[in-house]
């Protein structure tokens, strides 16, 4: 009796040891997979002709295709969803002021200094660099050191969690599952895994004092590409093209 309950003390034990393995062999399979997409994709691309998006989707898909017609006469160039804006025109001097007092605001809110300053200062001296109007290919590399977009990635989802907490009051009735803004902020904007929403793009314009309109392209039926400015009723200096799981930079 006791040797068949070891041997189902076993067992049991054995499948969940297989399910642990299994477990563990997706988990390496999707980490070898992003990192073959990190190894072959520019984080910023060069900018490219609309045409490119559409042939991305197939001919029969006309939701797409012809909403992509709308978005013309733009140009598409991919930018990672962090929403590295900032590298595409010229840096004003209010701009360059407010992302400087950025790090005191975040350190008043109880952010630690010597957490965040590298970030900033990978920040700071990359708005020098734009500021200084270098060539593409200088500004491009700058934008695909993966250290350099990490830090600067890193230092803007802080940004938005500042200023998500500092209007706790308002931002809280858009957030579900009973959570706090703080929790949101922990679990959805400071992770580097997360993607942003409206609520991320809502506090980060706001944050940095910069209009941004998306245009979202979806699966809604008839022709028309959605768009919504951030903060509303301000006039656009960035425009962004949204679609599941990425946002384009657009330029007229």
């Amino acid at each position: 009796m006791a040797d068949e309950q070891q041997q189902e003390i076993t067992q049991g034990e054995m499948e969940g040891v297989n399910c642990l393995a299994y477990d563990e062999a997706i988990m390496a399979q999707q980490d070898r997979i992003q990192q073959e997409i990190a190894t072959s994709i520019p984080l910023v691309s060069d900018r490219q002709e609309l045409s490119v998006l559409q042939r991305e989707y197939a001919v029969e898909d006309t939701i797409y295709q012809l909403k992509i017609k709308v978005s013309k006469p733009q140009e598409s160039c991919p930018l990672q969803c962090s929403l590295n804006f900032f590298g595409t025109e010229q840096i004003s001097s209010l701009f360059k002021a407010v992302a400087a007092k950025s790090k005191l605001d975040l350190v008043n809110q109880g952010f630690t200094e010597f957490t965040i300053e590298d970030f900033h200062n990978t920040f700071m001296d990359l708005l020098e660099l734009c500021e200084k109007q270098p060539g593409l290919r200088e500004l491009l590399g700058s934008f695909r050191d993966q250290s350099v977009s990490d830090y600067i990635v890193v230092y803007l989802r802080l940004l938005t969690s500042g200023y998500l907490q500092r209007e706790h009051g308002f931002f809280q009735h858009f957030i579900e599952g009973g959570r706090s803004v703080k929790e949101f902020c922990q679990q959805e904007v400071e992770p580097m895994s997360k993607e942003s929403d409206h609520i991320h793009i809502i506090a980060l314009a706001q944050a940095l004092n910069v209009s941004i309109l998306v245009e979202y392209m979806d699966r809604g039926e008839g022709g028309s590409v959605n768009h919504h400015v951030f903060p509303e009723g301000s006039e656009p200096r960035v425009f962004l093209l949204y679609r599941p799981g990425h946002y384009d930079i657009l330029y007229k």
